[in-house]
């Protein structure tokens, strides 16, 4: 693991701030092994450094390709050290690393409510010797007694990233403006479609199945999601990260050999027509997707759109509604150009001044269990 520093975070007082091979609906069918999910049922379990209790929440944050790239030194009473775990990449997908910058942001703003949520203010100061140089702040601010808690603690346990097919209800304005609302604070341009803008909806619909079958017929980056697969109980509890699957017709095929994760499938095998026409089926059904678009695309810019995502994630929980981020067309490698030009094209958002940091899926679904988790200890780094 090669150990880069990345931010630190510090805070007042005790703490420092800081059958088809369903590749598209992974960590959904399926029951976990318990251990897999024990992080879920651990957050909020007492400890004697709040620093572990506030971090408790920060794992439960969606990452790409749920790899939790996130470690944490405590070696220095009051502080908390974040790195980022350069051995957690996606070069394929993700060449530029803008989504793992928004994955560690996301990771801040679940830290930033659940310090709030303990009367701590989080003061977070990023990259201050430059980026992915060292960071450190300044002061150490105390206890600020007046400090209201933020609502949106209150759903980050009902936060899970939901890839099955959505109901074709409209999202209500009500949930629509708290979506919008939760994002206000960082001065990104976040917006919605539905069927009030028919021929938006069905061109977004048609640019999401585009890069997706990209992704899944360009070999090296169909087996970059390929290499983090956990099929079935023993590789989920093993892992605890990575893209789980644990339906028994994938289990049954990987038994026995007919799953070969270090061989790309052709664009026209099994493996890949009906992923397709399983995404396809589920796309053709969203009512409506979710953007979020910044002006720059720093990396401080990324690790803020990952903290307004998680936001906008939460704010869609508490009111009933699911996302499913649709990252594909947003990836910065060769193949996906064209789908990435009109995505940006279609939000006016033309590059590089502008960039769309997020798109989802938005709508009513049944609830979905979490995630796998590796757990808070996997994540501190042992001094």
């Amino acid at each position: 693991m090669h150990r880069r520093n990345f931010i630190r975070v510090m805070g007042g007082g005790a703490i420092a701030s800081a059958a088809a091979l369903p590749l598209a609906g992974c960590s959904l069918a399926g029951d976990y092994p318990p251990e897999a999910v024990q992080a879920w049922r651990d957050a909020g379990r007492e400890e004697t450094d709040v620093r572990r209790w506030i971090l408790g929440y920060a794992i439960l944050a969606p990452h790409s390709h749920n790899l939790q790239s996130w470690r944490v030194d405590l070696g220095r009473p009051g502080e908390i050290t974040l790195y980022c775990d350069l051995a957690r990449l996606l070069p394929q997908t993700d060449p530029l690393f803008r989504q793992i910058m928004m994955s560690h942001g996301t990771f801040l703003e679940l830290l930033a409510l659940a310090a709030q949520r303990k009367g701590l203010r989080a003061d977070i100061e990023l990259f201050p010797q430059g980026e992915f140089g060292p960071a450190a702040l300044d002061e150490r601010p105390q206890p600020d007694t007046g400090l209201v808690s933020d609502p949106l603690f209150d759903h980050i346990l009902q936060r899970h990233t939901n890839r099955e097919a959505y109901d074709s209800r409209a999202p209500a304005p009500t949930a629509l403006r708290a979506i919008a609302d939760s994002t206000a604070g960082w001065g990104f341009r976040a917006g919605f479609t539905g069927a009030s803008e028919p021929q938006a909806l069905q061109r977004q619909r048609a640019i999401a199945s585009q890069a997706w079958r990209i992704e899944l017929v360009t070999p090296r980056t169909i087996l970059e999601s390929y290499r983090v697969l956990r099929i079935g109980p023993r590789e989920i509890a093993q892992h605890r990260d990575g893209l789980a699957v644990n339906t028994p017709l994938v289990r049954a095929l990987a038994a026995i050999g007919l799953f070969d994760r270090s061989r790309a499938p052709g664009p026209d095998d099994m493996a890949t027509t009906s992923q397709l026409d399983d995404f396809n089926a589920k796309i053709a059904g969203t009512p409506a997707f979710f953007w979020l678009v910044t002006e720059g695309n720093d990396r401080k810019t990324q690790v803020n759109a990952g903290r307004a995502y998680v936001r906008a994630q939460l704010a869609a929980a508490a009111h009933g509604l699911a996302m499913q981020p649709l990252s594909q067309a947003l990836q910065e490698y060769p193949e996906q150009a064209e789908p990435y030009a009109a995505i940006h094209a279609l939000l006016d958002a033309p590059p590089p001044r502008f960039t769309v940091q997020m798109w989802t899926r938005l709508g009513y679904a049944p609830a979905v269990g979490p995630a796998p988790r590796r757990g808070l200890d996997a994540h501190i780094i042992k001094t």
